[in-house]
């Protein structure tokens, strides 16, 4: 038998308490998805057909948009990563230029790796 531990964030929780509030998430999701199907008349497969399909055959449309530069759980979010990356970028870059200029002592972003320096026959 599987035996799971409790999330972190309902460890406080009984047991039972446990068990209803994930009874209580999948009824959220059969209801949303019970909507989604009634507005687009959408079906699904069934046992039958899903039996029926090959596990190895190639879906006839796949999605063709790009993977995202981030995953956020809002765009708010979203965009303060994009603009915090772009500030990481920028200052990696001109403290680059620095060390390609000669500078020695020049701090890079934290969590970066400065440009290796040139090779020097000494």
């Amino acid at each position: 038998m599987l035996e799971l531990d409790p999330l972190p964030c309902w460890k406080y929780l009984t047991e039972e308490q446990r068990r209803a509030r994930t009874a209580a998430l999948v009824e959220d999701v059969e209801s949303e998805v019970a909507a989604r199907r009634k507005r687009t008349g959408a079906k699904p497969l069934g046992v039958a057909a899903v039996l029926a399909q090959s596990p190895l055959q190639r879906p006839k449309k796949t999605k063709k948009s790009p993977a995202p530069t981030f995953h956020a759980a809002s765009k708010a979010v979203r965009l303060e990563l994009r603009d915090a990356y772009a500030w990481f970028v920028a200052a990696y870059r001109a403290a680059a230029e620095k060390l390609r200029a000669g500078v020695r002592d020049v701090v890079f972003p934290r969590g970066s790796f400065p440009p290796a320096l040139p090779f020097v026959d000494g």
